[in-house]
């Protein structure tokens, strides 16, 4: 493109690159569109040379990343120029500008046809190549037998004939109905005979494309493949033009091996080394090659491409040789050649791992694993087993990944503890975004290949020690089914269970397991030293204070347990359990105060409680639910899911580990949202508030996003303040079975679920969790959101339990399940969103629209169109705090499964505690930044009535949850809290806050809070989040119907109701009907 001539395009550059900041740019490009549009509104008095310079700077102004939605008309009519410099104008920028989809395209088919079958080869290689770049359906019906014969043509120069092949290509993948098969098997196999390797190079991407649907029709090509592959590795007739560093045509080579993946050798060779290869790819298309003399010439260019091959210092030659040689050791695999060929690749391998090259580092490791699917392969990398363990050490984490896959691909009884125990001490090491699928693998190897199981004990037990936020229930779960059905193992288990009791600082999940194992087995280490019941009782104990509910269930029964083995009775010890379980009788978890008054009961009847409470029977035989998550992680083998990913041609910034290609669709028109609001509770009708002042109201939210592409949607959010239900989590039973709702179902791997799960239901929820169903959502717009697929899983729960942890799962139905982990840093934070599918069909027009407050900033990865079968797709989201607030994020999430359309709307957990910090302060740093803070409105006091009866232990607790660090010492008063934490925003940065809660011990549900920092917006925002958590209020929900409800059938869709008199402060319907969901 010569632009020389064009001295106002030059001199918009100019201006443009003189810009000092994005402010200016924006202005001089603002500008000079206005001109651009009012000139083209005048066209009758363009030149064409006016109208080509106008052209030129769209496209400029496109390229610097501003929206042009004018001049379409105006571009596309340059197309049908007679002169050269116009129509290539027209064809470039139109290719550039506009997609498939633009209704523009259809005015030029004609006149792309007139070029495609005229005699000017120049204009027939422009529109080719647009054709080729944003050809689509219509275009293929229209143009395709003109494209086939330009293909076929013996009269065309190769240069039109490489266009036409691979505009063929881009039509057949758009419309594969225009290559009849039946006429084409001979056509390819004449134009697999071609002697310019130009076309011969883009022949073979439109035939590997054409195998892949359908190898059976083209199995006369094959001796073809085997010759080209001859001819390239002999260097046979191959112009000077086409050698690579000595190497003949690498591009073309690779074609014959698999269309498996694109190696990361970055841009090194280009286009160059996107042909070597070809003709392999499409080799591994067919099935085995059974022709002795066909199978005698293809290894014998696998050893010559295997004996040629070293790593050198030139970086171009070793990127060209590579990608040669990682494709021949497909095709080999696919071959299944003989042991001695995949010894010496293996060996070869072996030098690449041992290179400090980064990049020849990982190819190595990545190809040795995809080794392993080799039979009797095993023992020969064992060889290499140091290096391996060695590159767990390397800081580049890609590395570490690969080298973890290899270890534990690799892993056998023979090396089996070698192996864990490195993995356990890379554990000390390891960086969160490893942790969980490290113990997972660790947690498997232990299982499946444990010389005993004591070992098998210890291992896991150290797991849970050193990473216990990251191994799932189903890890102890399974070491309490291996202890019940040993005797042998019982004192053992029990006896290091103890040890672990005596560590300062233990994570909950070794309270649970230690917890459980002395509830059943702990009698049988009476006769050792602190060993004891009422030692056991006491060590146990002092963890309940500092656990969860769901553990506070399993210390309840290892009380009851402990009682029962004390023989004689100890009085003492009975009266402090008796006291225990009388103290939660009315606590306010249903499942606990159950537990505690059954077992109060069975405590007073003495013989009972041995007949109740015996020792747990042994486990029915069953499959591991680890083992299978592994053996369906290694059904789906990355060389199968390779060869399934080979027909993708668009990639998403969402990371995909899927089956079949994601395709990002076209973002939907914005014209059917409508105004969606979400009100804040009002509590008037529950409590009495003597705030000091009132809240300013809040302006509109910004621009929502989809897949990452703004809308122009207007929308306001406050939040909904729900009552926190806290989750429930039994004991391993017998009944216990791998759960579809549990995280081992993985953020980090494959989704392990054969099929839509049993919706659980609860019997205490009875038709209150039936008619939650829609309100768990969490949104209301207008329309009716009713669906015939219902979440299985309580979404407010689990939306409550994410305000308080990092990850863990957000919504399940039984098609797909969304997963969430965060990390938070200062006013950052970065979620990753897990898109599971768990069906074998794939889940399609999925949807991700986001509707952020006014004070958050938040970036949403775009999201694939399509999420193929037991596939899960990971969404990066980046927040970044504004300012205090308590408004919520929305997700409005969609996708269609067969002929169901779901459409929900969830809260995100990005709420007020995220972006705080605790902080303990000496009585000398307190007071005086209490005694400053004497500003009405930085210091806000309130007497909250209807507080939720709790032990200021338990309010202690909740605070901490909250990232509000309890200082106990400031306040003299035992009945009253201190807590200080630092809140961090944009507006802020770093603000301390102080908060003080006086509570009356002769009536636990009114307390007085006092909230102080630097800001007064935040001082608001703190205190009435921490009133939220306080205060128990009752959600308004709409009366049922006069129907009886019958269990026995599935649940309906609800029904959108006239709303009852709403109260003043909602002002719009959507809120009215937000609140009575």
């Amino acid at each position: 493109m010569a632009l020389s001539g064009m001295r106002g395009l030059s001199v918009f550059i100019s201006d443009i690159r003189n810009c000092h900041n994005k402010e200016q740019e924006r202005l001089r490009v603002d500008k000079e569109l206005g001109n651009i549009r009012t000139r083209f509104k005048n066209e009758k008095g363009l030149s064409p040379y006016e109208k080509k310079k106008y052209v030129w700077k769209m496209l400029y102004i496109y390229m610097l990343g501003y929206d042009v939605d004018f001049g379409h008309m105006e571009t596309v009519s340059l197309i049908s120029a007679p002169k050269y410099p116009e129509k290539q104008v027209g064809y470039i920028v139109t290719s550039c500008l506009l997609n498939e989809n633009n209704d523009f395209l259809r005015m030029v088919i004609n006149t792309v046809r007139n070029d495609i079958i005229g005699r000017n080869e120049t204009f027939q290689c422009l529109a080719l190549t647009m054709v080729g770049n944003i050809g689509g359906k219509e275009f293929s019906e229209s143009l395709a037998p003109d494209v086939q014969k330009l293909l076929i043509s013996s009269s065309c120069r190769p240069v039109v004939r490489k266009k036409a092949a691979l505009c063929l290509l881009r039509l057949y993948r758009k419309n594969p109905d225009v290559v009849n098969i039946d006429g084409w098997a001979d056509r390819m196999a004449q134009l697999l005979d071609e002697r310019d390797l130009g076309v011969l190079t883009s022949v073979m991407s439109l035939f590997v494309s054409l195998v892949s649907n359908n190898a059976e029709a083209y199995w006369n090509c094959l001796p073809k493949c085997v010759r080209i592959l001859e001819r390239l590795a002999r260097n046979q007739d191959i112009p000077q033009e086409y050698t690579y560093y000595g190497i003949p045509s690498p591009w073309l080579q690779k074609e014959r091996n698999t269309l498996s993946r694109r190696l990361v050798l970055g841009s090194a060779f280009g286009r160059s080394a996107e042909r070597l290869v070809k003709t392999m790819r499409a080799l591994q298309y067919f099935p085995t090659i059974e022709d002795p003399n066909a199978r005698r010439a293809l290894f014998e260019v696998l050893q010559r491409i295997l004996m040629g091959t070293d790593v050198v210092k030139n970086v171009n030659k070793n990127n060209a040789s590579h990608a040669v040689l990682f494709e021949a050791l497909a095709l080999v695999m696919h071959l299944d050649a003989e042991k001695e060929m995949i010894s010496q690749f293996v060996a070869l391998l072996g030098k690449f791992i041992a290179v400090r090259e980064p990049n020849i580092w990982y190819l190595g490791l990545e190809n040795m694993t995809r080794m392993l699917l080799v039979t009797d392969v095993q023992d020969i990398i064992k060889r290499h087993q140091a290096q391996i363990i060695t590159s767990l050490k390397d800081p580049d984490i890609s590395i570490r990944r690969r080298a973890l896959d290899l270890l534990y691909g690799m892993c056998d009884v023979t090396n089996a503890k070698e192996i864990v125990e490195e993995l356990l001490q890379y554990l000390n090491t390891a960086e969160f975004a490893m942790r969980e699928e490290l113990s997972l693998k660790a947690a498997i190897l232990a299982e499946k290949f444990a010389p005993d199981l004591s070992w098998y004990v210890d291992v896991i037990l150290q797991l849970i020690d050193k990473a216990g936020d990251f191994v799932s229930d189903d890890i102890w779960y399974r070491v309490v089914q291996f202890v019940t059905n040993n005797e042998d193992l019982q004192p053992y288990a029990a006896a290091k269970a103890r040890e672990y009791l005596d560590k300062p600082a233990l994570h909950e999940t070794m309270v649970k397991v230690s917890a459980y194992l002395l509830g059943e087995y702990g009698h049988l280490l009476a006769r050792r030293p602190g060993c004891s019941p009422k030692e056991l009782f006491a060590i146990i104990n002092d963890k309940l204070p500092t656990v969860s509910t769901s553990t506070v269930a399993i210390l309840l029964s290892t009380y009851a347990k402990i009682l029962m083995h004390t023989q004689p009775p100890d009085v003492g010890l009975q009266q402090q359990i008796l006291t225990i379980f009388k103290k939660y009788e009315s606590y306010i978890d249903v499942e606990i105060q159950q537990r505690a008054v059954e077992y109060f009961e069975l405590s007073r009847k003495g013989s009972a409680l041995a007949d109740v409470l015996a020792e747990m029977p042994k486990f029915p035989e069953r499959e591991s639910a680890l083992l299978k998550k592994a053996e369906d992680a290694e059904v789906d083998t990355a060389e199968q899911s390779a060869i399934k990913l080979r027909s993708q041609q668009q990639t998403s910034s969402a990371l995909v580990v899927a089956d079949h290609p994601p395709a990002n669709g076209s973002a939907p028109a914005a014209s059917h949202l409508t105004l969606v609001k979400m009100p804040s509770q009002t509590i008037s009708d529950t409590q009495e508030s003597s705030a000091t002042y009132e809240e300013a109201p809040k302006p509109p939210i910004e621009t929502p996003r989809e897949n990452g592409a703004p809308l122009e949607v207007e929308s306001r959010a406050t939040d909904i303040t729900e009552v926190n239900i806290e989750n429930k989590v039994e004991p391993p039973s017998t009944s216990h079975s791998a759960s579809p709702a549990d995280l081992l179902a993985d953020l980090l791997g494959p989704l392990a679920i054969e099929g839509p799960p049993p919706v659980e239901q609860h019997p205490a929820q009875g038709l209150e969790a039936t008619q939650s169903s829609v309100g768990d959502l969490a949104l209301a717009t207008l329309e009716d959101q009713s669906t015939s697929v219902q979440p299985i899983v309580n979404v407010e729960e689990k939306f409550h339990i994410l305000c308080t942890k990092d990850s863990g799962v957000l919504y399940e139905d039984p098609h797909i399940q969304i997963g969430l982990k965060a990390e938070w840093r200062a006013h950052h934070g970065r979620l990753v969103l897990f898109l599971g599918n768990k069906n074998t069909s794939p889940l399609m027009s999925v949807r991700a629209l986001m509707l952020p407050p006014n004070h958050l900033k938040m970036e949403l990865s775009s999201v694939p169109d399509t999420i193929p079968p037991r596939a899960q797709v990971q969404v990066p989201l980046e927040v970044a705090n504004l300012r205090a607030s308590r408004d919520v994020a929305v997700l409005d999430f969609s996708y269609t499964f067969g002929t169901a359309v779901v459409d929900v709307k969830l809260r995100l957990p990005i709420v007020l505690n995220k972006f705080l910090q605790p902080i303990t302060l000496s009585p000398e740093e307190f007071f005086p930044q209490w005694k400053a803070l004497t500003v009405h409105s930085l210091k806000v006091q309130e007497v909250v009535k209807g507080v939720k009866p709790m032990p200021l232990a338990e309010m202690a607790n909740l605070f901490v949850s909250l990232h509000l660090a309890v200082t106990p010492g400031l306040d003299n008063n035992p009945n009253n809290l201190v807590a200080c934490t630092t809140f961090f925003s944009e507006a802020t940065r770093a603000m301390l806050c102080l908060i003080r809660v006086e509570t009356d011990p002769q009536d636990r549900t009114q307390l007085r809070l006092t909230v102080a920092s630097g800001d007064q917006n935040l001082t608001f925002e703190l205190k009435e989040f921490i009133k939220e958590h306080l205060i128990d209020i009752p959600r308004t929900r709409v009366a049922p119907p006069a129907a009886p409800v019958q269990p026995q059938l599935p649940a309906a869709p609800v029904q959108p109701q006239s709303p009852p008199a709403a109260p003043a402060t909602y002002n719009d319907p959507g809120a009215m009907l937000a609140g009575l969901l």
